[in-house]
């Protein structure tokens, strides 16, 4: 006969990591990328305003260029942002690997689920935020939002010139390809171990869990949480604020 007197377990504390210490080069010279300015505000609160306004994020920790923590500190304490979300400012370094590290090591030992976050993606919605933190509680060591490609993709050799014309090597089945976004979320005791074993050229954090031999699943990302990266990607992005602005009234 079961016990149900017994205490339900409380669900595991969740915090985000945004890495936020790039310079942007894409996007032209002027400040670093994740301090542009969508709709008059920084793309940076957007990103960070995204993960807090899931309601299972209680702690968000923004990792800031090596020489601009007091700043981006003095933004977050500038903009509104949720009262129930606690908010950390750490150095970073010179990589994007060594910032989440340094974001890893800030985290406070009661926090189970990690969700790393692109500054560069500042309109994900908090649906995705929420099924990502959901298929981590339901088990899962690593889980990345991510959408089908619609266009057809090509394997090349690359150039030895740029520009030069490129030999197409294959064509990959696009049913079995997607396209990743962010927030990436994982087991917290997964993503350290991660960081510790794994020192090769990784371009996202779920890619260093697949090193290690630890299962990565997808769930559904959206459209709105593309990559700011290039000046057209801005004017999208101020598109999409002035969508929302209408759909809700302000």
């Amino acid at each position: 006969m079961s016990d149900d007197s017994r205490p339900s377990r409380p669900e595991p504390r969740t915090a985000a990591v945004i890495p936020a210490a790039g310079r942007g080069v894409r996007l032209g010279p002027g400040a670093p990328k994740a301090l542009r300015t969508l709709n008059g505000t920084p793309m940076l609160i957007h990103a960070v305003r995204a993960l807090a306004a899931s309601r299972a994020v209680s702690l968000v920790v923004v990792v800031a260029p090596p020489d601009g923590a007091p700043e981006v500190k003095s933004l977050l304490d500038v903009h509104a942002l949720p009262d129930r979300t606690d908010f950390l400012v750490v150095p970073g370094g010179e990589s994007r690997q060594e910032s989440v590290r340094l974001g890893l090591d800030a985290l406070p030992p009661d926090y189970d689920i990690v969700l790393v976050h692109d500054a560069a993606r500042p309109l994900v919605p908090v649906d995705t935020v929420d099924a990502v933190i959901q298929a981590v509680r339901d088990g899962a060591p690593a889980v990345v939002p991510a959408l089908p490609l619609a266009d057809t993709v090509k394997e090349v050799e690359p150039a030895a010139v740029p520009g030069d014309p490129e030999p197409v090597l294959a064509t990959p089945e696009r049913a079995r390809l997607r396209a990743v976004q962010t927030p990436q979320g994982f087991d917290r005791r997964t993503l350290v171990r991660a960081h510790e074993t794994v020192t090769g050229n990784v371009t996202d954090d779920a890619g260093m869990v697949e090193q290690l031999g630890e299962q990565v699943v997808v769930v559904p990302g959206h459209e709105e949480a593309f990559k700011v990266t290039r000046p057209l990607d801005l004017v999208l992005a101020e598109a999409v604020l002035a969508r929302r602005r209408l759909n809700d009234g302000f």
